[in-house]
């Protein structure tokens, strides 16, 4: 794959007219994985809401063709706008998700022929926009925008198939599995380090600007925590033992009534299954766990006398090079700067749960730190802030208006995740009440 070169003004090292084809090719990606998710059930699924946690997944197809329809066709091309009226119905600030299925939204033969035609009013305004210029289009950041828009709702759309319910409709190869790996852990060094980016011209905001942050000597996890190390937590009374949890971590258990991972149930003979989009199976035990919320993370971590790593230390793991010893801005993903590929990660809904631990080896960090990138989203200790001297960019409700907020940083993807939306600079964040997104995490600890 093309390697991403920062010194050059347009992604990867490219000229404009293949900054213009990679563009394509991402917003087809996105629009043939939405199709995926859509066409697989029925239109009375679409219209179903299967959780009050999220939308029915007819109202996330044309929220997807709204926001193209926004930005695209009348912000960056100045065409008259396609459906004005639909403004309003598809704005995720207006109207909470458990509210979305009594509003007059577009069925779903109405929603997909809404995208459609958004979609090639947005291609032609591509094919005629200089990719240079006004910040919003240079070297082709409001497309980038959009497809990690539409792929970030995949994944939104890919969870709300693991809470419907009925028969099976999605399918995919298994993961790779891996041979005997030692779970270990990897030192990294104390000292200055580049956090955040400058340079990735699709970054969003909330990834800039790159600065320098102090991260004392810790030592990280070299793989996730994994399904058997957490039935052993269980084992050990995890769910029960007070003195694990926080104040509101052991409330939110006694509400929700957690007693194991999500989706996850015991058989008569004490052995764990798991439930992935309708499908029953034991769990493996060298698979990352997954659909656990913050405070079981943190209970875990305590159990085990460790931690969460703090985002820096999670982006510090993932990307320094000891060669340069932290004063330069480190690769886009943990490997370096190439493009994924499937020998580096567990991406793009490629395969439908996690792979095992070990299984991706090329996809090591400079420090030997394994599946930072794929697999499931690793929660942090750390709260969702900006970076110092954080410029909103091209609008507050992506980032500025949630900083402050009660949630926890998530970072490197899951295997639900588009490469196009995910690098070692990229920032999730959610309540810490959340499961039902594709989450675990790895565990830090303090050297002195």
């Amino acid at each position: 794959m093309t390697a991403f070169h920062p010194a050059v003004d347009t992604p990867y090292g490219e000229t404009p007219a293949a900054t213009r084809a990679r563009l394509a090719e991402v917003l087809g990606r996105a629009r043939r994985r939405t199709a995926v998710l859509t066409d697989a059930v029925t239109d009375a699924d679409l219209r179903a809401q299967h959780s009050p946690l999220m939308s029915p997944l007819v109202w996330d197809l044309a929220h997807i063709g709204n926001q193209e329809e926004l930005w695209l066709i009348r912000e960056v091309g100045r065409r008259e706008p396609l459906r004005p009226d639909l403004d309003d119905l598809y704005d995720a600030f207006r109207h909470s998700r458990s509210s979305r299925p009594g509003l007059p939204i577009l069925d779903p033969t109405q929603a997909r022929a809404y995208a459609a035609a958004v979609r090639d009013h947005a291609m032609s305004v591509l094919d005629t926009t200089p990719l240079t210029g006004d910040p919003l289009v240079d070297r082709g950041f409001v497309f980038a925008m959009i497809a990690q828009h539409e792929q970030q709702h995949d994944e939104t759309m890919l969870a709300t198939h693991q809470l419907r319910s009925g028969e099976p409709v999605l399918t995919a190869p298994a993961p790779p599995r891996a041979g005997r790996v030692v779970a270990d852990q990897v030192i990294v060094p104390g000292g200055p380090f580049v956090m955040g980016t400058d340079t990735d011209p699709w970054a969003l905001d909330n990834e800039k600007p790159a600065h320098t942050v102090m991260v004392p000597t810790f030592a990280i996890d070299r793989y996730p925590v994994t399904n058997g190390r957490y039935a052993e937590f269980i084992d050990d009374g995890g769910y029960t033992r007070r003195e694990l949890w926080s104040d509101r971590g052991w409330a939110h258990r006694a509400e929700a009534g957690l007693v194991a991972p999500q989706f996850w149930d015991r058989d008569a003979d004490g052995s764990w299954w798991r439930t992935a989009f309708g499908v029953r199976a034991p769990i493996r035990e060298n698979q990352p766990v997954v659909h656990v919320c913050c405070f079981e993370a943190e209970a875990f971590a305590r159990w085990a006398g460790m931690r969460l790593p703090t985002e820096a230390e999670w982006e510090k793991a993932a990307r320094f090079d000891p060669a340069t010893g932290g004063s330069v801005a480190g690769p886009r993903y943990p490997w370096g700067d190439a493009d994924p590929t499937a020998d580096h990660a567990n991406l793009a809904q490629r395969h439908l749960e996690p792979a095992d631990i070990g299984a991706y080896p090329a996809g090591a960090s400079a420090l030997g730190v394994e599946q930072m990138v794929g697999d499931v989203w690793e929660w942090t200790s750390s709260g969702f802030t900006a970076y110092p001297e954080f410029a909103m960019f091209p609008y507050p409700e992506y980032s500025e208006v949630f900083f402050g907020g009660d949630y926890k940083m998530l970072r490197g993807g899951s295997f639900g995740t588009d490469p196009v939306a995910v690098r070692s600079t990229f920032r999730n964040w959610d309540h810490p009440i959340r499961r039902q997104i594709f989450s675990g995490f790895r565990l830090a600890r303090d050297v002195d």
